[in-house]
Order: structure tokens, then C-alpha cells, then sequence
């Protein structure tokens, strides 16, 4: 290991490559980790820095990437490799202009964002989509932990709007290559028809790449629970607030609102809340304020589901409570630590 350290101490010493530093330093700390780390106690030894963190996430999302592959074939890996060759090559220009290390983010956001296309996005829709996302979505702000909004949404939406017959009209069910323009939330909206639970569980139903396989979504949560990389307090009340809210809605009106268990299995409610509603970044870092901003998604995703022109409402739900957990942060603070009277 002190072999490889020297390898990479004498490729960052080299005036040749010194215009590649941040690039050299990024594969570094992916390969050895953080070299600063304290000796003794009372400090921490471990050699973890944020680079492991976004590897631990990536880790939680392998079960649903292995099953997008495995239900719409290869060319879901074509769809991740062009996010990440172009969303890594803008991060790569923006580290390079501000001289400072590839950030770490994009490490997570460029699977995600591919994950969240239906299965038959063009690859020129991906490179769109995903330039988009980084450029507005974070580095227009600064870059990893400046962003408001999360990246991977930012283009996500932009290319809803801007390609609504791609991005709604050509899904393909999983094992075949027939396309339809029906998703369980699509088909239930005209017919009020719920597919079987089960299928919607194991992923016998069209939808984005990434949201199909639930059980594979739900494995990635338990990974990120039982590491403490995310927080149960939005996954939980997330979900907690989809089925009550929908409870609530079908019990007054069911010709309206759908039923709860459809409203958590269909679409992309499990998704969003273990891998994207937990972006650190981007929601509250109060414990309270949290289960407010969890609450606040499950809410609106109902909310838009029932009664926008869009049949999925867990992406714009995100979005505007990320926008909200600045203030969100500011009044939890605020009343828990109010000020003395003199």
C-alpha cells in the first residue's frame, strides 16, 4: 500500500500532469482513502472520507441496477455509461477550471439519474438529460454541498418537459420488446385498474429502469438504514405519509384517489425515498426537521399524482421540498432554540 501512496505522490509532484491534479486525486482517494487520519484515540483512525460515503449508496443500489439489466437488457448499461462519460466530463472541466478535486457527488447521481429514464430513453436524451442536471442542478451553485435541488431530478424533469412523448409515451415491460404508453399509474388514472401487487413488488410492469424491482429498493434501504448512510426519518415518513394521505383520499373518494399499497408500489414512490429524498445535500439536517421534509414529499406525490396532468408526482414532490429544507432547517433552530428573554 505505501508503494501505491509513493505511485500517487510522485504522479500529483509531476509538472506534466499537474493540469490533471484534481483527476489524480479523485482515483486516490477512491483507491486509499482519506490520508488524513489521526493515530490515537481519542480520534477516528478509519481511513473514510466522503468517497466511501457516495460508495456506500452505490453499494445499496446494485440489487435494482443488476435487476434494470436483467429486465430490459444491455442497454441499460449503455444508458449508464453515457451519464456517466458526460455528466463526468462536465464535473472533470468545473474541477479543472476551479482547480480543486473531481467532487464525489456525481459518483451517485450519474446511476441514478439513468435509472430514473424509462427503459427506452435515447442516448442522446441521457447525455441531455444529464448534462442538464449537473450543470443547473449543482454547479451553477457551486458544486457537491452548494446545490439546492437535486441534480439528478433537475434533468430529469427538464427532459419531461422538454421531450414529453419520449419520456411518457415509449415504456417497454420488463423481458419483452413490446412498447406501450401504459404504466400501472397510467392504466389505473383511465380505468382505475390496479395491477397485481405482487407484480408491481417483483417488477412484472412497465416503469423507469430503476423502479421496477422493489424488492431490490428495499434491500437497498435496509443496506443504507443499517450503515446510518441515510435517514429512516424520510424513507419512514415518506411512505407513512403516501399511505395515510391516500387512505384518507380513497376512503372519501375512491374513484379519485388510488388506494394506498398501489400508491406505494406503483411508480417511483420506493425509489425516490431510499435514493433520492435522502440526498444530504439537498433535505433538511435537523432530525425533526427531517420527518417534516418526509412528510412534505409523500404529501405532494399524492397530491400530484390525483389531480396534476402528470401521472408521477415523486420527482416534482422532491424537488419543491428541496427548495423548502433551508427553511424547513432555519425553524426547527429556531423553535427549539429560542432566544433567552433578559
Amino acid at each position: 500500500m505505501k508503494i501505491v501512496r509513493n505511485l500517487f505522490d510522485g504522479l500529483k509532484k509531476t509538472r506534466v500532469l499537474r493540469p490533471v491534479k484534481p483527476v489524480i486525486r479523485t482515483i486516490e482517494g477512491i483507491v486509499l482513502g482519506s490520508p488524513e487520519a489521526a493515530s490515537q484515540a481519542p480520534h477516528f483512525r478509519d481511513h473514510i472520507e466522503i468517497k466511501r460515503y457516495m460508495s456506500t449508496v452505490i453499494l445499496a443500489m446494485i440489487p435494482t441496477t443488476v435487476a434494470a439489466v436483467v429486465f430490459f437488457g444491455w442497454y441499460v448499461l449503455a444508458m449508464i455509461l453515457t451519464s456517466y462519460v458526460v455528466g463526468g466530463i462536465i464535473e472533470v472541466l468545473f474541477a479543472l477550471i476551479r482547480k480543486k478535486e473531481i467532487e464525489e457527488g456525481f459518483l451517485v447521481t450519474g446511476l441514478i439519474f439513468p435509472l430514473v429514464l424509462p427503459p427506452t430513453a435515447p442516448l442522446w436524451v441521457v447525455a441531455v438529460g444529464i448534462a442538464f442536471g449537473v450543470f443547473f442542478g449543482k454547479e451553477v451553485f457551486g458544486g457537491t454541498g452548494r446545490n439546492i435541488f437535486n441534480p439528478a431530478l433537475v434533468g430529469r424533469i427538464f427532459i419531461t418537459i422538454a421531450f414529453p412523448e419520449i419520456m411518457s409515451a415509449t415504456w417497454r415491460a420488463p423481458f419483452s420488446d413490446a412498447i406501450t404508453a401504459a404504466t400501472p399509474l397510467a392504466v389505473y388514472r383511465s380505468t382505475q385498474g390496479a395491477a397485481s401487487y405482487l407484480d408491481l413488488l417483483l417488477g412484472q410492469v412497465a416503469g423507469s429502469t430503476g423502479e421496477v424491482f422493489r424488492i431490490g429498493i428495499i434491500a437497498g434501504a435496509i443496506i443504507l438504514m443499517m450503515t446510518r448512510v441515510s435517514s429512516w426519518r424520510i424513507t419512514l415518513s415518506y411512505l407513512a405519509s403516501v399511505a395515510v394521505f391516500a387512505l384518507i383520499g380513497h376512503g372519501l373518494s375512491p374513484q379519485t384517489f388510488a388506494p394506498p399499497l398501489f400508491q406505494l408500489l406503483a411508480g417511483g414512490v420506493l425509489f425516490g425515498a431510499v435514493f433520492m429524498a435522502t440526498d444530504p445535500v439537498t433535505s433538511p439536517a435537523a432530525k425533526t426537521g427531517k420527518l417534516i421534509f418526509g412528510f412534505g414529499c409523500g404529501i405532494l406525490t399524492v397530491v400530484i399524482r390525483t389531480f396534476s396532468g402528470f401521472t408521477e408526482g415523486v420527482m416534482f414532490s422532491i424537488v419543491i421540498m428541496n427548495a423548502f429544507a433551508p427553511l424547513i432547517d432555519n425553524t426547527v433552530v429556531n423553535l427549539k432554540y429560542r432566544p433567552t428573554k433578559r
